[in-house]
């Protein structure tokens, strides 16, 4: 008799295979070891977020690990309906305490203590990243604080750009900055609970691939990255950095076939895959997740895909135990606005990016 191991895909409880990486199943492995007591096998369940798939083994996110499966221990998979978020709000936050959790969730490159300010640098990918976070006192007299503020970016060659929050940033800083001739865009930071979100969206989020890494597909949509190589690292680094970073994709259009063999179809074999119609990355800090890079082709808007991304990231946030989500976005983006506005967003509290003029 022979002992090859029976391929996952021909087990008929197994109704899952590799096409179905990046959204959330149900598997059941054999474990190696029997039971001492029965002699009879011992099987382990998993729910999660199914993340990779090769020939020797599976991966499934699960709530709180990483589960590694042999293909030939699967013995049952399928695919399940997102996480089922249970409606909660999440607690009353002080401006300066999210404006921390969000620096976690977007971490610069290269960061520098001055007192309690951090000096941020990611080689000019994102104000956020290269910017100075003003919560407390920098130590030093504010005058003295900003010329060493533009003298660290200068020596990056990067614009000295302040983070001033209200409150949390210290008392003073504004008028000082308004004497050396600052400008100023401002910010506004949304919340809203994540039970309503993940709902808005449940009827496509099945359409919404996640995965841990941004792909080559992936950063094809998003639109902050330009050419130069240094700063295309810096982004991969700040885009990955966080607690818990998941993207989010939609690729396939409902009205190709469903079949992945079929040679039309975006994930056929020998068919390049075409760029996502959205994407979207979350970042699960706790009781938060931040929401941000939601892109969506300007061919497949108004088509709920924006919505079906953030749904599908927020079950994924629940699931892993947040309650509020949360977003940074320019006060003058009227349209990013008018989506989260449908989606149960509210202000939270704003502020603003500062720029020093060059010496």
């Amino acid at each position: 008799m022979s002992s090859t191991p029976i391929p996952a895909t021909a087990r008929p409880e197994v109704r899952i295979d590799p096409s179905d990486v990046g959204r959330r199943v149900s598997v059941r492995r054999i474990e190696g070891a029997r039971d001492p007591a029965t002699g009879r096998p011992v099987f382990r369940d998993a729910i999660g977020v199914l993340t990779s798939w090769d020939e020797h083994e599976l991966t499934v996110a699960t709530r709180d690990s990483e589960v590694r499966i042999a293909a030939d221990r699967l013995v049952a998979g399928k695919v399940v309906p997102p996480f089922p978020v249970r409606p909660a709000e999440p607690r009353a936050v002080d401006p300066a305490d999210l404006q921390r959790v969000a620096a976690r969730g977007w971490p610069a490159v290269e960061q520098e203590a001055l007192g309690d300010w951090t000096l941020r640098a990611s080689a000019g990918f994102t104000r956020r990243a290269n910017s100075v976070q003003t919560l407390g006192d920098p130590g030093l007299p504010l005058d003295r604080a900003l010329e060493h503020v533009r003298q660290w970016y200068a020596a990056r060659d990067l614009p000295a750009w302040l983070e001033v929050t209200s409150p949390g940033s210290p008392a003073g800083l504004v008028a000082e900055l308004d004497r050396l001739g600052a400008a100023y865009d401002l910010t506004l930071v949304r919340t809203a609970p994540l039970a309503p979100l993940a709902r808005a969206g449940r009827a496509d989020a099945q359409r919404v691939r996640l995965a841990r890494r941004a792909d080559a597909d992936w950063m094809s949509l998003y639109r902050r990255v330009g050419d130069d190589p240094v700063v295309a690292r810096a982004a991969q680094r700040v885009l990955h950095g966080g607690p818990s970073v998941w993207f989010a994709a939609v690729h396939a259009d409902p009205t190709l076939p469903a079949d992945p063999t079929a040679p039309d179809h975006p994930t056929a074999p020998d068919r390049p895959r075409a760029a996502p119609l959205a994407i979207g990355r979350c970042v699960i800090d706790g009781p938060w997740a931040c929401f941000g890079a939601v892109e969506v082709q300007p061919a497949a808007r108004r088509r709920g895909l924006a919505t079906a991304v953030m749904a599908a990231l927020a079950a994924r946030a629940a699931e892993e135990g947040a309650v509020g989500g949360y977003l940074q976005v320019e006060a003058e983006n009227d349209g990013a606005i008018t989506l989260y506005d449908g989606l149960g967003f509210t202000t939270s509290h704003t502020y603003h990016y500062a720029r020093l003029p060059r010496a």
